[in-house]
């Protein structure tokens, strides 16, 4: 069993030096690959009839995206994932938004400032994941993520969410429907991917 172990957590810590030492396009290919990761999870959705903001999986390829790729690969995929949406439903009617929608206007929309807070929340995992191997155990990396998660993604989110609803909806929401059109409906969810990403930090992450 010891010998077993021994060779997991050095496998494990061989993999993840691989993908720190890689090629410059060994590096452009795995943001690409973590760009349809998310692009793929984003079509995971459970649309809600109070809110335009719908409930899916794509956070979740947030969160490792900053574990496995580092800070600047980590938040460079999510703004490939972005500019794919934006440019790919402009240009070639190819949507990977959620919904399967894309284009300027869907960037622009309700969901912007969860967009933009992709990008923090993955840069900010990548910078303590990269700085900090300690960080990646378990009882260090939840925190982590329930900060990414509720505070880089949301902060930025509900900002932008409130604007867009005084441009379309006719006024500043007050806290509380701010709240329950762009936070409440997703807690849940996100426990569950949180603890979900926090569980890969823990098996496939080495701590040292």
């Amino acid at each position: 069993m010891e010998i077993s172990l021994n060779n997991y957590y050095k496998k494990r810590s061989e993999i993840f030096n691989r993908i720190q030492e890689s090629s410059k396009f060994e590096k452009i290919v795995m943001v690409f690959l973590m760009a349809g990761l998310t692009g793929i999870a984003a079509q995971i959705i459970i649309p809600l009839p109070w809110t335009p903001v719908p409930i899916t999986a794509q956070t979740f390829a947030v969160l490792i995206s900053g574990l496995f790729l580092g800070k600047r690969l980590g938040s460079l995929s999510q703004v490939v994932y972005i500019l794919i949406g934006i440019l790919g439903g402009e240009l070639l009617g190819f949507s990977w938004f959620g919904n399967m929608t894309g284009g300027l206007g869907v960037f622009l929309g309700s969901d912007c400032g969860y967009f933009i807070g992709f990008i923090i929340a993955a840069y900010f995992i990548g910078y303590l994941s990269e700085k900090y191997s300690k960080s990646r155990k378990l009882r260090n990396i939840l925190p982590i993520m329930l900060t990414a998660n509720f505070a880089c993604i949301y902060i930025p989110g509900l900002i932008v969410l409130a604007i867009w609803a005084n441009y379309n909806l006719g006024g500043y929401p007050d806290l509380i429907s701010l709240l329950m059109m762009g936070l409440v409906p997703f807690i849940i969810g996100d426990l569950v991917k949180i603890i979900a990403a926090s569980g890969v930090s823990k098996l496939f992450l080495p701590k040292n």
